[in-house]
């Protein structure tokens, strides 16, 4: 099976960008993007708990992975929500299937959303991951904009082995990551 090609674009030429930003000497040192975690939360799957299902199946099919239901890990009464209920999905991605979920992110999906001017660079945590939501899931080409009945979000995070939020980035500007510019 062949390399995810924004895998092979990261060793020709963002390691480059990187060494000659940062100075690294350690070839070990250089951020990688570890893995790409999505996950939405669905509060009305206590009421509807075949919508979750069809959710699941649109991120299947978004990533190209079978997601993981979450549940709910205490009951809040107020939301009629009980400890074990399940109220989404989640889905962690690595390797080949994470720079490939990447690129369509990127090159296909990002410039399909309505008004975009591109995504705000300040949701990173400290520890130079990055987390961004989206509000429609039908900015993906694999879903079929005719059969979704209710639209829903997503938020996707990006955890990467960076030390600091500014080499991390550096690392997702250098994929190509459509950053806002202030």
């Amino acid at each position: 099976m062949a390399e995810a090609r924004l895998y092979t674009f990261y060793k020709t030429e963002v390691v480059k960008k990187l060494t000659e930003k940062f100075q690294y000497d350690n070839v070990m040192a250089i951020p990688k993007l570890t893995k790409i975690v999505v996950n939405v939360g669905y509060g009305d799957a206590i009421n509807d708990s075949k919508m979750l299902d069809t959710i699941a199946e649109n991120i299947g099919l978004i990533t190209g992975q079978r997601p993981v239901k979450t549940r709910a890990k205490k009951s809040i009464s107020n939301f009629k929500l009980r400890e074990g209920a399940e109220i989404g999905c989640k889905v962690t991605l690595r390797g080949r299937i994470m720079y490939e979920f990447l690129d369509r992110l990127i090159n296909l999906a990002l410039p399909r959303t309505r008004d975009f001017q591109g995504i705000p660079g300040k949701s990173f945590d400290g520890r130079g991951n990055y987390t961004m939501g989206v509000k429609e899931h039908t900015i993906f080409p694999e879903i079929d904009v005719d059969n979704v009945k209710k639209l829903h979000g997503m938020d996707i995070s990006f955890i990467t082995n960076a030390e600091t939020d500014e080499e991390a980035y550096a690392l997702l500007e250098a994929f190509g990551m459509p950053f806002r510019k202030n």
